[in-house]
């Protein structure tokens, strides 16, 4: 018995995952008449992470439907900025320590696994605590536990980060959470964090942050202007933040 074929065109969005075939427009695909329009999908390339509206013969359709031959399926790509049942908190695999620091810089909740804990804990975690795990590894995007996914186009940090406020428009709170671990940030007295202070840093500063997790010890360093140039540029791209905390970050 004949496969029956349904033609699929993908937003150019999607073209980075695809073959060939699949980019030049309309494309005829031969299927098994028992699988799913999200099985056809990923098995093309297509996390379905990535994949927002499913057309066929130009009605929604869900990733459960199951095409008849000679069918239309158009595949488009998330909108953005894309809306999340649950609060914006973040999971980034092994690859993404820069971007995991730069999304705590700007106070968003980014936990970072490392070292790698591997594909099962990483998508177990994002379901328990129902985390949009961010990833560059498309066969981690496909597990079908993780609470809701991600892939990260770029390789460059910057981009990567521009990736993510554009995509979910998380509320941005600066200097507020640890860069190292996660944690939140409260104002210090000198005399609470001296044991972390480099020669001369006690005489040159005053004022000072701390984790409330792990303890690090934050100030206006050689560094703060390298920082506070990826936050300005953030906040001016993605929107103010929200009135000013108690608790001040420093770098």
């Amino acid at each position: 018995m004949d496969r029956p074929e349904i033609w699929l065109s993908f937003a150019p969005e999607l073209h980075v995952f695809l073959a060939a075939a699949q980019r030049a427009g309309r494309s005829a695909v031969r299927t098994d008449g028992a699988s799913t329009l999200g099985h056809v999908v990923e098995s093309l390339g297509v996390p379905l992470t990535e994949v927002g509206a499913l057309l066929a013969d130009g009605r929604p359709v869900r990733a459960s439907h199951v095409p008849r031959g000679g069918q239309e399926i158009s595949v488009r790509a998330v909108a953005r900025p894309q809306q999340l049942a649950g609060p914006a908190r973040y999971l980034l695999d092994v690859h993404l320590g820069t971007l995991a620091r730069r999304l705590r810089l700007l106070g968003i909740d980014a936990a970072y696994e490392n070292p790698d804990i591997g594909d099962a804990a990483l998508a177990a975690r994002s379901a328990a605590e129902q985390r949009v795990l961010l990833s560059r590894d498309r066969g981690l995007l496909r597990r079908r536990e993780i609470w809701a996914g991600a892939y990260i186009y770029s390789h460059r940090p910057a981009d990567q980060l521009r990736d993510v406020l554009s995509r979910f428009a998380p509320t941005l709170a600066p200097w507020t959470r640890c860069t190292a671990c996660n944690g939140t940030l409260r104002t210090a007295a000198k005399e609470s964090v001296y044991g972390q202070l480099k020669d001369g840093t006690e005489r040159s500063y005053d004022t000072f942050a701390q984790c409330t997790d792990c303890g690090q010890a934050y100030w206006r360093g050689a560094h703060h202007a390298r920082l506070n140039a990826i936050v300005d540029e953030a906040l001016n791209e993605f929107g103010a933040p929200p009135p000013p905390r108690p608790t001040t970050a420093l770098s």
